[in-house]
């Protein structure tokens, strides 16, 4: 089959691109930013582009049989670009592939739109409660994702958990470079809660899973996340456990430290939006018997070793990814006043 990813330049997409190489599918990557992967910038169709413009998703539609949108703006971006990408694209998105003729349409949504919940695990038909612009825009994405499954278009909807490995730096930098650097880690509240990962080559399963299964059967919305997680601390413990300087992950008392989050994000010295320090205290993790029981989900990776083969790829490209900044996934978010923080650690 032919697929078009949307956001093929970012981390979820590359991980997917190539996932898909390996399945003997055409692919057609596009994003807003250059592709730049030499491994398999020559396997595929590459389009640059935006997806609020309407001409160049009809562009990278065409011919296709299915589209995994994972494009999105994340919550660094700014919150007029956050609406107009991830509802008004998706819009886009659908309107084009109803138009030609797309067989499937698989919206990668994410477990931001239940919001700080009051219960665990979290189920697919809970009460959706979004976080700030970016959980928001995502439940507004999805009710336009029903519309169209609603006129008959498949349109699978996964909410993954935050997903790690290969290519991914984004928040988790700050933690591989601590421990790279032999410093402890600072954990918000006493990082005795419980906190689902996801490696992301068990998301690219599920995707494929969700491509290539009975239309009748994948219809659906299905939460995406690890099987086997303990603890923050036990969990982000193994990272500075395998940098070997004998560091302890550190925890702080919650709400000073929140409130102090919260005046270094309104003065821009902090990276940390309020959807990762609001939330990393608080429980949460969601059940993913749904995906297990109708598609079949088995995922590989348990959150220590998401984070563990995530950290090797960090210190096997660390040279290449050291001039590297900004506000995706894919790259190193400036620390800021975190950088001195570092220091006490």
């Amino acid at each position: 089959m032919k697929f078009l990813v949307t956001g093929g330049a970012g981390f979820l997409g590359i991980n997917l691109v190539r996932y898909l190489l390996k399945e003997n599918h055409e692919v057609v990557s596009l994003d807003i930013v250059d592709f730049d992967y030499q491994d398999c910038k020559d396997k595929i169709q590459i389009i640059k582009g935006d997806i609020r413009n309407k001409a160049t998703v009809l562009k990278a539609v065409k011919n296709c049989d299915q589209i995994v949108h994972t494009a999105a703006a994340l919550p660094l971006y700014k919150e007029e670009d956050i609406y107009s990408t991830d509802i008004n694209g998706t819009k886009n998105l659908l309107e084009a592939a109803e138009k030609e003729g797309v067989i499937r349409f698989i919206h990668i949504s994410s477990t931001a739109v239940y919001g700080i919940p009051d219960h665990h695990p979290l189920l697919e038909n809970d009460k959706l409660d979004g976080v700030g612009p970016y959980g928001k825009s995502k439940i507004k994405a999805e009710e336009v994702c029903l519309d169209y499954r609603k006129k008959g278009m498949c349109v699978p909807i996964l909410r993954p958990k935050s997903f790690i490995g290969p290519e991914r730096l984004g928040v988790f930098d700050l933690l591989y470079d601590w421990a790279k650097d032999g410093h402890g880690f600072p954990m918000i509240g006493n990082g005795n809660n419980k906190y689902q990962f996801l490696d992301v080559e068990d998301l690219c399963t599920s995707i494929y899973l969700c491509a290539t299964l009975d239309e009748k059967i994948v219809n659906d919305t299905f939460n995406i996340g690890a099987k086997e997680f303990t603890t923050m601390k036990e969990d982000y413990q193994v990272v500075l456990d395998k940098a070997g300087f004998g560091k302890r992950i550190i925890g702080l008392p919650e709400m000073p430290i929140i409130w102090t989050l919260r005046i270094l994000e309104a003065m821009k010295l902090s990276p940390l939006y309020k959807w990762v320090y609001e939330t990393a205290s608080k429980d949460s993790f969601v059940s993913i018997e749904k995906a297990e029981r109708i598609l079949g989900f088995k995922p590989k990776f348990s959150n220590k070793d998401a984070l563990l083969r995530n950290y090797k790829w960090y210190l096997d490209n660390i040279d290449s990814i050291q001039a590297a900044s900004g506000i995706s996934h894919r790259v190193r978010w400036k620390q800021g006043i975190l950088r001195i923080a570092k220091l006490f650690f």
